[in-house]
Parts: structure tokens; sequence; C-alpha cells
């Protein structure tokens, strides 16, 4: 998944340790995934393509959040 995610260009190539955060919680079935990194994770685009991918992959849905959202 967290390959899928860069090759979608949803994570620059650059950083796949931020594809494999996402990949974890995804595959692990998290509802949530909590980040303060707004340059590559908390981003309206990330989180589109991660929708889109996980749906093409037959995962379900994360909401990608930051900790004050919880609030």
């Amino acid at each position: 998944m967290a390959t899928e995610y860069v090759r979608q260009m949803a994570i620059p190539e650059g950083y796949p340790e931020d594809a494999y955060h996402i990949a974890i919680a995804v595959v692990n079935d998290m509802d949530l995934l909590l980040s303060w990194n707004f340059r590559h994770i908390v981003r309206r685009r990330t989180k589109d393509v991660v929708r889109m991918v996980n749906t093409m992959n037959k995962f379900g849905e994360i909401e990608i959040i930051t900790p004050a959202e919880l609030l």
C-alpha cells in the first residue's frame, strides 16, 4: 500500500516513511490517523489519493486528522 501511495503521488517519493505510516494504519483497519505532518500527510491531496487507492485495493477508508481536530 505504501508503494501505491507514492506511485499515485499522495506522498512524495523521498518520504516513504510517511507512506508507511498511512499504510500501516489502513492495513490494520484503523478508523483514524492522527498526524501533525501538514507537509505530506494532513493535506487534501493526500486524503483524496489515499481514499482512491484504498477503494481500488478494497481497503476501508481512514480519516486523516490532526490531534487538535479531536477536541
